[in-house]
């Protein structure tokens, strides 16, 4: 997914990346965003689907019998809300994959989790001290308007998303992270052809963040991913010729995380 998000970014409207510290790319991928200081780098939270950076004595509530983080959102989130997930825990590894961003010396200006877990109750909170904490202005909270549309699961999981996202907004304080007024995008996670992206871009308003997953190597990444998503498309239709139109006809102005630190009262 690395070489995706790059070329979304050289070529395409990408302005920031997610980069998960305990990924089996983690080394490529901080050496080449070396390379582009201009580009916004943040922290993909990940509790799931990979191995901890934790010993493993110090997050066994997070794991599986094979010594792995669990394996996905429905384990987890029935786990965490069934209290058998420790919060220590969860600190203990989140702290450790913050730790391990930031010690790359690549200035860590957003935060968001893998399959959006670090909105569940409780958990978000683990996350906003931390973020406070390591001075990451900007988390990720959903809000995709586009979950109002025809009835669809995935609409329904982007409703749950939502109405987890409001409940975590009104956890936001005024001296800590803020968040992007819309998530865009989610809906369609995976799937982003350039008429889903003008979808998406129609459901914009205020500071709006678009979620993209852009890959390259469909094979190699469905061999590891299993969730049928089109990473090559994705990273096609960010960069298309034809998406600045679709930001112009919609006044729409690309911007970064970085950007938006320099205008503080921005609304959002």
């Amino acid at each position: 997914m690395t070489a995706g998000a790059l070329a979304a970014h050289d070529a395409g409207i990408v302005t920031a990346v997610s980069v998960s510290p305990n990924g089996q790319a983690f080394e490529d991928a901080v050496a080449r965003l070396r390379e582009r200081p201009q580009l916004d780098v943040g922290i993909h939270l990940t509790l799931v689907g990979e191995a901890p950076l934790s010993p493993l004595r110090d997050v066994r509530s997070l794991l599986g019998r094979d010594g792995r983080l669990l394996a996905g959102w429905p384990v987890f989130a029935r786990r965490w809300l069934l209290g058998r997930v420790r919060p220590g825990h969860v600190e203990t590894e989140l702290r450790r994959q913050i730790e391990r961003l930031r010690a790359t010396g690549l200035p860590v200006v957003h935060a968001n989790a893998h399959q959006h877990l670090h909105v569940l109750p409780g958990l978000f909170e683990i996350v906003l001290g931390l973020a406070e904490e390591h001075r990451i202005p900007w988390v990720r909270i959903p809000a995709e308007p586009a979950a109002a549309l025809p009835v669809s699961p995935r609409a329904l999981q982007s409703a749950l998303l939502n109405a987890l996202g409001r409940r975590a907004r009104r956890r936001l304080r005024p001296e800590g992270p803020r968040a992007a007024g819309r998530t865009i995008g989610v809906l369609a996670a995976g799937h982003l052809t350039v008429e889903a992206l003008g979808r998406a871009l129609d459901q914009a308003g205020g500071v709006s963040e678009l979620v993209c997953h852009p890959g390259l190597g469909d094979a190699a990444l469905a061999a590891e991913y299993p969730w049928r998503y089109e990473w090559e498309a994705e990273t096609a239709a960010l960069c298309d010729p034809r998406v600045p139109n679709l930001l112009r006809d919609r006044g729409i102005e690309l911007t970064s995380f970085s950007q938006l630190n320099k205008n503080p009262g921005m609304s959002v």
